[in-house]
C-alpha cells in the first residue's frame, strides 16, 4: 500500500530537484534535448529508486 502523504512529499522534493536541474541546464546553455531529458530522467529514476527502497510504503496498522 502506498502512503499518499509520503508520495506527495517525495514527488514534491523530486520536482524541486528537477526544477533546479532545469534552471542549471538553461543557465549553462545546453541543447533542448538535454534540458528535456535530464529532468524527466531525474524524476523517473528518483521515483523508481525511492519505490524500490520502500520509502513510499505505508507501515501496517495493528
Amino acid at each position: 500500500m502506498v502512503s499518499k502523504p509520503r508520495l506527495a512529499l517525495g514527488m514534491l522534493v523530486l520536482a524541486a530537484l528537477a526544477g533546479g536541474l532545469l534552471a542549471l541546464l538553461i543557465s549553462l546553455d545546453v541543447d533542448a534535448f538535454w534540458a528535456k531529458t535530464l529532468p524527466l530522467g531525474l524524476l523517473a529514476g528518483g521515483t523508481a529508486i525511492a519505490q524500490s527502497l520502500g520509502l513510499f510504503d505505508k507501515a501496517p496498522k495493528g
